[in-house]
């Protein structure tokens, strides 16, 4: 497979997920994907294989980072292999580039996956799920695989704001959205001062405090998945063209929300013509450590 080529690339998708396993295991349970699929009215939508995701970007000349969560602690399901993820952008590494997901309950060994999947693997970037994972990213719990990550030099992208996993279920499924908190990020930045950071989705209901997070803190960057781009909070759109031009994301989410889905509504947003490169490629290059825009 030949190696990504950055240039060619019209946009660099830094949120979507590997939802199905080869042998047809789930990334959650049926009853939180039941209630997803009904907060995102994607009734019914496919789950991709790592190979079809592959296809799907390589036809449109996007790039996709790609990652599942892995919550087994909170939620008891079994995650999808974060070497069946990496093994499988690997395959298709023109296009897709492998993120993976640690369990912070997991500890020491945790750490040591972390190690081993950067080292051995080639991930490139950590996801957490705090609300599923049923933690406080600011818990000094996690702080052991930050460090590793922050020393391994990769990303850690945080889910932020209301999510629809859970949503509509009883209780949420257990999930609790004050853990989505940005500001509980913020600690983590604090702490961990070299540690890349993404803040993932408009952070509903705490718009704001991302915003003054990412720009308060030189190495926190916003994606903007999980939304059409036609509900960005207004001052979203507003730092996004100013203040953090060179630290906000294009992401959709998908196969929940599709990048043309996503791009369409984007065209319409009043963003400068000088700022759309950045979001839509430019920026993730930077921070991904892409070659060509390195």
């Amino acid at each position: 497979m030949p190696a990504m080529d950055v240039a060619g690339l019209v946009a660099i998708d830094v949120h979507t997920h590997a939802e199905i396993s080869k042998d047809g295991h789930r990334s959650l349970s049926p009853e939180l994907f039941g209630a997803s699929e009904e907060y995102f009215k994607a009734h019914g939508h496919r789950q991709p294989t790592i190979a079809e995701t592959a296809a799907y970007y390589r036809e449109r000349k996007m790039a996709a980072v790609v990652f599942t969560v892995d919550a087994e602690h909170a939620t008891g399901h079994p995650r999808i292999a974060n070497e069946e993820v990496a093994e499988g952008c690997a395959e298709h590494a023109d296009v897709l580039i492998p993120f993976a997901s640690v369990d912070p309950w997991k500890g020491r060994a945790g750490v040591r996956e972390a190690r081993r999947l950067v080292n051995e693997h080639g991930v490139r970037g950590f996801k957490f799920h705090p609300s599923i994972q049923g933690f406080a990213p600011n818990d000094p719990m996690a702080y052991p695989l930050y460090e590793a990550i922050e020393e391994l030099g990769v990303p850690a992208l945080f889910h932020t704001g209301q999510t629809g996993i859970g949503a509509g279920v009883p209780g949420g499924g257990g999930i609790r959205l004050r853990y989505s908190n940005p500001l509980l990020v913020d600690d983590v930045a604090v702490d961990f001062p070299e540690l890349r950071i993404i803040l993932a989705h408009p952070s509903f209901p705490w718009q704001d405090e991302a915003l003054a997070v990412a720009t308060h803190k030189p190495y926190v960057h916003i994606d903007l998945s999980g939304w059409s781009p036609k509900y960005f909070p207004p001052q979203l759109v507003r730092y996004a063209n100013s203040l953090l031009k060179d630290k906000v994301l294009f992401g959709s989410d998908y196969p929940v929300i599709t990048p043309d889905r996503w791009l369409s509504d984007f065209d319409k947003l009043e963003i400068k013509p000088e700022v759309r490169p950045k979001i839509l490629k430019d920026n993730a290059a930077r921070l991904l450590g892409l070659k060509e825009n390195a």
